[in-house]
């Protein structure tokens, strides 16, 4: 099931499809409030609202 987590900041973008690396901080749940680094295609915002399917897994880029 997918988790909601609001953007907090946008880390680097890179390569010609528009991937970003984010901070996103868990909305809910019982991990709540827990910040992640995740990956994401496209146009992305600091604010934006995402939803992830795998909360356990971190990151490529630390």
């Amino acid at each position: 099931m997918a988790e909601a987590a609001e953007v907090i900041k946008l880390i680097r973008r890179e390569g010609p499809k528009g991937i970003s690396i984010v901070k996103c901080k868990l909305l809910e749940g019982k991990k709540k409030n827990k910040i992640l680094e995740r990956t994401t295609v496209g146009k992305i915002k600091a604010g934006d609202i995402v939803y992830l399917k795998e909360m356990e897994m971190e990151g490529a880029y630390t």
